[in-house]
């Protein structure tokens, strides 16, 4: 599909907005172009678009994904990456008329995955370069091994919650001018399992889970830039009903160098060189990251020209393959002369007087 439209253009806020602004402006849209509000030709599509764009928005990784790649973020997964689903609908109807839209009943809550989790983590310039194995600690809720998340010392100490009879959810109907309206709530008594518990496990006291903490070693490649993320599979929030865990997604911040640049793949440096050297050339000893290199600096070298040196970059993350190190050059004028060099210059100004730079210049306004 070509032409698609900013997800935030279609809800109407900025790319700073809040995930509270954009809650707001989904409830809005919605109320608005919902069919069985709006029978206008166009606002059952408009309305879908609303609730695509609401749904990538809404997930703080799935919106990560958008600001960083677009659309292309979702079109490799081949479904277009949009749930459109309808939890936060039937929310948007109760706060709007106390309940959900006619018709749904209310369904079982199974295992679901947890939220995924986001950290930072902060980097060496030359770990960025070379990559490096990095050890976190983690406090991670996990699925109790006693009860594998049912919360109960035995099979046979699980039923059915007898306020919901096994749905999770109650339900309530609400006679309104736009129909009757039917409601969803969680189950107060289970909390949404559908189950009652007649004796609790000893190990994690029926919550389903455990705490625990653990050292998660994390491999961070070798050309990986700020801004960039890596993801940890299971290490994120815990699941509901037995559900697994989300993922833990670490953004990278790598460190500035004293020296070193980074632009994408390449590395820029700046050396100073002499005015005696630039004149008359030289070979100098360069920093990379990679070690010193001998590069040649040809006579008559002006302030500001950059050299080249293949390969002495990091290396790109989708080719393998390595950036280039670019060494701009800084003559350096002395600001203090000795004696012997102050007499040196006039010799050379005496040599030089015939063809002065400023001469010509100034010839030229004749």
């Amino acid at each position: 599909m070509t032409n698609k439209k900013d997800l935030y253009d279609i809800l109407g806020v900025s790319r700073s907005a809040s995930e509270a602004e954009i809650k707001k402006a989904y409830r809005t849209l919605a109320k608005k172009y919902h069919p069985d509000m709006n029978k206008e030709t166009g606002a059952e599509a408009q309305f879908k678009e609303i609730q695509s764009a609401y749904d990538v928005l809404s997930d703080p990784s799935k919106k990560a994904k958008y600001d960083q790649f677009g659309h292309a973020a979702f079109d490799q997964q081949g479904g277009g990456g949009y749930s459109g689903g309808f939890e936060d609908l039937n929310d948007l109807f109760g706060s709007f008329f106390g309940g959900g839209f006619g018709g749904q009943g209310a369904r079982q809550r199974g295992p679901a995955k947890g939220q995924d989790r986001f950290m930072q983590i902060k980097i060496d310039f030359m770990d960025a370069v070379f990559g490096k194995k990095e050890t976190l600690t983690l406090d991670v809720d996990e699925v109790c091994d006693q009860c594998l998340g049912s919360g109960a010392h035995s099979k046979a100490d699980v039923g059915v919650c007898a306020t919901c009879n096994g749905r999770g959810q109650t339900v309530t109907q609400q006679r309104t001018p736009f129909g009757v309206f039917q409601s969803t709530a969680t189950c107060p008594t289970c909390q949404g399992s559908g189950k009652s518990i007649k004796k609790k496990c000893s190990t994690c006291s029926g919550k389903g889970y455990t705490r625990k903490r653990m050292s998660v070693d994390v491999n961070i490649p070798a050309g990986i830039n700020t801004g960039q993320q890596l993801r940890v599979t299971g290490k994120g929030e815990r699941g509901a009903q037995g559900g697994p865990n989300g993922d833990l997604y670490l953004e990278i911040v790598v460190a500035k160098h004293k020296h070193f640049v980074r632009e994408g793949k390449n590395i820029y440096i700046q050396v100073p060189i002499s005015n005696i050297d630039a004149t008359l050339g030289t070979i100098i000893d360069v920093p990379t990251v990679y070690g010193d290199i001998e590069l040649t600096i040809p006579s008559g070298t002006q302030s500001g020209t950059q050299f080249r040196i293949k390969g002495k970059g990091l290396k790109d993350l989708r080719t393998d393959s390595n950036g280039d190190q670019y060494v701009e050059v800084k003559v350096d004028i002395p600001t203090k002369l000795s004696r012997e060099e102050k007499e040196a210059y006039e010799k050379l100004r005496k040599l030089s007087s015939n063809q002065s730079i400023y001469k010509k210049f100034k010839d030229s306004f004749k």
